[in-house]
């Protein structure tokens, strides 16, 4: 049984460092507390017969903290007794590179059957064997289940999507979530979504999944960054329509600073000082909101 009916906790008295549902038996979501970090990612496990893969490492080094490994360890030691088998390897790779998707990395050091992967083009390139530059896509098997990384620059110079045929979901890290979709490359990021809208047209999508929830359930209103309490948020699900409006969007663009808003996202396109400082201003505003409600 494959769901994403999730309560997401968050903002409330109880709340765990990371958050595990169980999409199905060899799929696992995990989500960062928001009261660690605002950023509060999302993370994913996914078991092979030979390896699993999981991505990002979320915004918090601390294992006392964000006990990402010692989670980790438990939900692979639950799987294997499941599954039994020996030298079972585990690889810890990356959405993209920003810090709150790499923080955790350095807990995997030293853990047997490990290997972390740098985050760097030439290093994500070199791991999955790209052949030239990263735009295009390339088959990662874990064990009978066979992953496609197809390259997504936009965001991130080195971001890659992880399509899984066996749920028919799409991993899209931060180059679409339901929130604020920050463009570095206007060219690169429309051809990313191009060429992911062209993928899914010859593949069947069930889930379009990112990184963040940063759009409130009201149509087009998002939570200001920096948001720790977000009681009534977006559900974490897109669908390859809303990659076709994202390139709509995309392309009204001039490429210059922009903002455009959309029902279940928003646009920055190269974000200059006046859309940093309306970002900062919201969060602070937030930040004073958050600090009376919790007295």
């Amino acid at each position: 049984m494959s769901d994403l009916d999730v309560d997401w906790i968050h903002g409330r008295r109880g709340e765990p460092a990371i958050q595990t549902h169980f999409y199905d038996d060899d799929t696992v979501i995990l989500r960062q507390s928001k009261r660690l970090d605002y950023e509060a990612p999302f993370l994913y496990l996914l078991f092979g017969n030979d390896r699993a893969l999981l991505l990002d490492t979320g915004a918090t080094a601390d294992a006392a903290t964000f006990p990402l490994r010692a989670t980790v360890d438990a939900l692979v030691e639950q799987w294997l007794a499941r599954n039994p088998r020996v030298d079972y390897e585990l690889i810890v790779a990356h959405s993209h590179g920003h810090g709150d998707h790499v923080a955790a990395d350095a807990q995997f050091a030293g853990r047997p059957a490990t290997r972390v992967v740098p985050h760097g083009v030439a290093e994500v390139r070199a791991f999955y064997g790209f052949p030239g530059a990263l735009t295009g896509a390339v088959t990662f098997d874990l064990g009978g289940r066979a992953l496609e990384i197809i390259g997504s620059p936009g965001h991130h110079e080195a971001a890659v999507t992880v399509y899984d045929p066996r749920t028919g979901i799409l991993l899209t890290g931060d180059t679409v979530y339901p929130g604020r979709l920050y463009v570095d490359d206007h060219d690169a990021f429309r051809d990313t979504i191009d060429r992911l809208i062209t993928f899914s047209e010859t593949h069947p999508v069930t889930h379009v999944l990112g990184c963040h929830i940063e759009m409130t359930s009201r149509p087009g209103r998002d939570y200001p960054l920096g948001s720790r309490y977000q009681p009534d948020e977006h559900v974490l699900q897109l669908t390859v329509a809303h990659l076709r409006e994202i390139r709509d969007a995309a392309a009204q663009a001039t490429g210059d600073s922009e903002r455009i808003h959309r029902t279940d996202f928003i646009l920055y396109i190269n974000p200059g000082k006046r859309e940093k400082r309306h970002l900062l201003v919201r969060a602070k505003l937030r930040r004073l909101q958050e600090s009376l409600l919790h007295r």
